[in-house]
């Protein structure tokens, strides 16, 4: 079955880990707990207001999380909740093929052109451009986004965290999540 995912990765498409590929083909629920995490000082204040922004828990801790991953016909859903009540939903539509190609991911207002590279199955987010609605921002004035996911001992794990070079660690999110039953 072609969905967005197995069309912009075409033959490269079993390259990645055959759980993640199960995943991307048929979509499905997962759900575990996210340890999220600040930087100090300036950089830790900034995280926690666009972590707020973003429906990601303000404060340290583990929080329980669920994504709903499902498609439509040229697009990609990830339906995240953070503690059993902060939605945060984003819609990846595929631009060009892999691997010349990227995903824009639209969390509200919010755009990021994300590359991807695939290593030893795993999946790496690579950002490319930021967008705030129509308005196209410098990557130097946004925060650097990093993001993979990747299978370890039968679970879908996750890393996610955003910075800046000049202020370090604004947060930081990822866990362990297992797959409910369809």
């Amino acid at each position: 079955m072609q969905n967005a995912v197995t069309r912009w990765f075409g033959p490269e498409f079993p390259s990645l880990h055959p759980l993640l590929q199960r995943l991307h083909k048929q979509g499905g629920k997962l759900q575990g707990k996210v340890a999220v995490r600040f930087g100090s000082g300036i950089a830790g204040w900034l995280g926690r207001r666009l972590a707020r922004r973003l429906g990601i828990p303000p404060r340290e801790g583990e929080y329980p999380f669920s994504v709903h991953i499902w498609h439509e016909q040229n697009a990609l859903h990830w339906d995240r909740v953070f503690n059993d009540f902060s939605p945060m939903c984003s819609v990846f539509t595929p631009v060009g093929t892999y691997p010349q190609g990227h995903w824009q991911e639209s969390t509200g207002k919010l755009q990021l052109q994300l590359g991807v590279e695939i290593k030893n199955g795993e999946w790496y987010w690579v950002q490319q451009g930021v967008r705030l609605g129509w308005l196209p921002i410098p990557l130097w004035l946004v925060p650097e986004s990093s993001a993979h996911k990747y299978i370890e001992e039968g679970k879908y794990q996750f890393q996610v965290a955003f910075s800046f070079r000049w202020l370090g660690r604004l947060f930081s999110y990822g866990g362990s999540l297992h797959a409910l039953a369809p």
